[in-house]
């Protein structure tokens, strides 16, 4: 007999939702993202039973975009699947997102920003999905090239179309952010959120002023390796586990990372976390939505467990002055 997911009845009690910039839309505090480990190398029944365990708790969004694997589009044809297979009666509880600006196929009309790329990748990736729409659809970095009225103009039209609901930008800087969302305000189509990295290790969008640029002109922020992709966890602080990022995938983290002065910070972050009641990883993520300059954390996982364990944040999202000075201490910023 078929394994029939039925979610649970409790899955909207503990979960925080915030607004997005202006929007009428809100996200759950946590959402899961799709980046890593929903590829084609990858265990299906894990992703599965993340997804369940992810809804089961209240994370109604699932982040994606259209190079995401390996191989590209092999994590939202595995979401698609999952989709198909477990939450078609749940689809109106879901924020479905995905994007395109990097590289996805041969050629000169496969990357980047032009009308031609974005509208054949909406089409491409709501196939892999097996939806009518998603429900943002992000450009996914800037076009140096490519003029942004055409890039703006692209994701409006995607919007009327209905392929999409709203329209998102990503790794976008404070000057783009500007001008696109002054663009797509004279196309009455509202950019409603900027998806950037974010960490205690990574302040880029409080330096280049991206955190306060989406506050002023209401513009959500959602936020992408929060762990700084493991580094703000326990796992690398008696040596390099087998099965870690640093071990099995080269590409985004690498063993020189891990310096002396970057082990005594995880160390001194990993006491104060402890202090705090929560692990590493719960504090470096509550610390993202502690000023709600950020509407919501996108976290991977590669277990269901990992997933339990980080929604227990929405609990103990709030620093004391003390704290928040410690840890700036601790990073070198003080």
């Amino acid at each position: 007999m078929a394994d029939v997911y039925v979610a649970s009845e409790k899955r909207y009690e503990k979960m925080v939702y915030n607004r997005v910039g202006k929007s009428g839309l809100k996200f759950p505090a946590v959402s899961l993202g799709f980046w890593h480990n929903f590829g084609s190398k990858d265990n299906y029944d894990t992703m599965k039973a993340m997804c369940r365990t992810a809804f089961d708790v209240g994370i109604t969004q699932f982040d994606l975009a259209n190079n995401y694997g390996p191989v590209y589009g092999s994590a939202e044809e595995n979401a698609g699947r999952i989709l198909r297979e477990d939450f078609r009666p749940y689809r109106d509880e879901l924020v479905i997102t995905s994007k395109a600006g990097y590289d996805m196929w041969p050629g000169p009309y496969g990357d980047w920003g032009s009308k031609k790329y974005l509208t054949a990748s909406v089409d491409q990736s709501l196939k892999r999905l097996g939806l009518e729409y998603v429900d943002i659809f992000y450009h996914h970095r800037m076009d140096p090239e490519t003029p942004l009225e055409e890039t703006m103009e692209a994701l409006a039209s995607i919007v009327r179309s209905g392929k999409a609901l709203y329209a998102g930008i990503s790794n976008y800087n404070e000057e783009y952010t500007r001008k696109a969302a002054a663009i797509m305000k004279e196309l009455h189509c509202p950019l409603i959120v900027n998806q950037r990295k974010y960490s205690i290790f990574d302040r880029t969008i409080e330096e280049d002023g991206v955190k306060q640029c989406c506050r002023e002109i209401g513009m959500g922020i959602i936020a992408f390796s929060p762990l700084a992709q493991g580094l703000l966890t326990d796992k690398y602080l008696h040596g390099i586990p087998e099965d870690s990022r640093i071990a099995r995938d080269h590409r985004f983290l690498k063993a020189d990372a891990l310096t002396e002065e970057c082990l005594n910070r995880i160390g001194r972050l990993n006491t104060m976390a402890k202090e705090r009641g929560q692990s590493l990883a719960q504090m470096a993520l509550s610390w993202i939505l502690k000023d709600n300059g950020v509407c919501s954390v996108l976290i991977g996982a590669s277990r269901p467990e990992q997933i339990l364990e980080n929604i227990c944040i929405v609990e103990n999202t709030a620093f004391t002055e003390e704290e928040i000075r410690r840890i700036e201490e601790i990073c070198g910023r003080a």
